[in-house]
Order: structure tokens, then C-alpha cells, then sequence
């Protein structure tokens, strides 16, 4: 087995990283109006629920994922570039592609699906080039 190299604080930064592509994605500014009609949700809807479990749970699964990234791009030759390059393939080729089946199924809008697989997309993309430049 090949040694592996993971930067603990590269992978802290690509799980927070989540925080900040999702306060974009799903904010006025691009897609809030889309995701809140795609779901259905009024304003009420959000308030429901607790922010601190909501955000606890979303960095754990957020390191999670960033630790899996990490692993496979542990290689002493991953830069940038290929940790961009794997961050796009899993996030478009695996979770995105995952994540549009279960909503065909659950017969959610092509609206609802595109706004979730690309911020899926652009948060991996993120991750792996964090976790690819920061050796």
C-alpha cells in the first residue's frame, strides 16, 4: 500500500468551505427564490427546526465527505489541478448523479434537481482543489 498523505487543516477548511459555497448557492443573490419554490417552503417553513442541530449535523457530514476526498487524493503528486479536476468528477459523476436519481424517483421538479446537483458540484469541485493545494 502506497503512503498517504492528508492535511488535517486542508481537510477542516474544504468540510467549512460548504458553509460558505451553500450561503452563496442558496442565498438572494442566486438561487434562494428557486430552491424556496422548488421545495415548497415559505419563510415559516425555514424558521422550524434548530439551526444548531441543522448546521452540527451538515459539518460533520461535510467532514466526512472532505476526509473520503481526502483519502483519495492522498497521493504525493496530487497539486491543485488534480484535486480540482477529482473534486469536479466526484462531485458531478458520483454525488450529483446519486443525488438526481433519488429525486427522479421522489418525483422532485428538473428546477429542484439542478439548483442541489450543482451546489453538490461546485462544493466538490472546492473541496478537491483545497484539499489539492494545500499539501
Amino acid at each position: 500500500m502506497e503512503d498517504i498523505y492528508i492535511n488535517h487543516l486542508a481537510v477542516f477548511a474544504a468540510a467549512v468551505s460548504d458553509f460558505f459555497v451553500g450561503a452563496l448557492w442558496y442565498s438572494p443573490i442566486l438561487f434562494y427564490k428557486g430552491w424556496m419554490d422548488a421545495n415548497k417552503f415559505t419563510e415559516e417553513d425555514l424558521k422550524k427546526g434548530s439551526p444548531a442541530v441543522t448546521f452540527g449535523f451538515t459539518f460533520i457530514l461535510s467532514l466526512i465527505i472532505s476526509y473520503n476526498l481526502a483519502f483519495f487524493l492522498g497521493d504525493a503528486q496530487t497539486d491543485a489541478l488534480w484535486g480540482l479536476q477529482a473534486g469536479l468528477l466526484a462531485g458531478f459523476g458520483w454525488a450529483a448523479m446519486a443525488f438526481a436519481i433519488i429525486s427522479l424517483f421522489e418525483k422532485k421538479s428538473l428546477k429542484y434537481i439542478l439548483i442541489n446537483c450543482g451546489y453538490i458540484v461546485v462544493s466538490f469541485t472546492l473541496k478537491g482543489f483545497i484539499i489539492g493545494a494545500w499539501r
